[in-house]
């Protein structure tokens, strides 16, 4: 990791705004992100003066986190964040004014809540904005054939596929037993710390369950239709 310091991260975003107003673009930065692979969303004290270099120069600035090793397919671990000014922040007092994000803000988690949110920075809430010519890309990137549902693995192929799956869901539920019986006997300062750098045994075992029964009844109906027409 290399410290850098905040004039410096000024200096360097100042100078490459000027070198795009140079080539024609006159953009402007509007945040940064970067990842916590297994130490889930929130920002770190470096991170806090990093964005503060950012909102310098733009107050609407904001800082995103993905955590990869948490996330799965269809589902994301991430997170976007901005800062409180502490000027505005009054003893027991809530600064901002929360009207139609109820309902749509996610619930912050134990470790986020130790590491200053919602005391030295907030969350935001994200959504996705696609137009109709980025869905049909989206949609034709793992587009399938209806074909595809007749075609059968090899017996062999699929039978290895089967037990490695179902050795992976008992390693997952050993896991997952294990961390259920932890959240019962930890306290929620040593639960956060606990659960840094591990994969969420849930998640994928859920994932592994259903790509297990969906490759199933696959292999099933089709070796059941290719008997009764060929």
């Amino acid at each position: 990791l290399v410290s850098v310091s905040r004039p410096l991260i000024m200096s360097s975003q100042t100078n490459m705004l000027d070198m795009l107003k140079q080539t024609g673009r006159p953009e402007m930065v509007v945040g940064w992100y970067h990842s916590h692979p297994g130490f889930g969303c929130w920002l770190s004290g470096v991170d806090i003066n990093t964005q503060q270099s950012f909102e310098a120069l733009n107050q609407r600035a904001v800082a995103a986190v993905v955590d990869p090793i948490q996330s799965v397919k269809g589902k994301v671990v991430i997170d976007a964040f901005r800062l409180i000014n502490p000027q505005t922040m009054m003893p027991g007092q809530e600064p901002r004014q929360t009207t139609s994000n109820v309902g749509h803000l996610n619930k912050p988690s134990i470790q986020a809540l130790i590491h200053g949110l919602n005391r030295h920075y907030y969350s935001i809430a994200i959504n996705y904005r696609k137009n109709e010519l980025e869905e049909k890309m989206l949609l034709n990137l793992h587009k399938k054939k209806w074909t595809d549902g007749l075609m059968l693995q090899r017996f062999d192929t699929h039978s290895k596929t089967n037990e490695q799956t179902v050795q992976e869901m008992l390693s997952l539920a050993i896991k997952y037993n294990k961390a259920v019986q932890e959240e019962d006997e930890l306290p929620p300062e040593k639960l956060a710390i606990a659960n840094v750098g591990r994969q969420d045994a849930k998640k994928h075992l859920e994932e592994h369950v259903s790509n297990l029964m969906s490759s199933n009844i696959v292999q099933t109906l089709g070796t059941m239709l290719d008997t009764v027409v060929f």
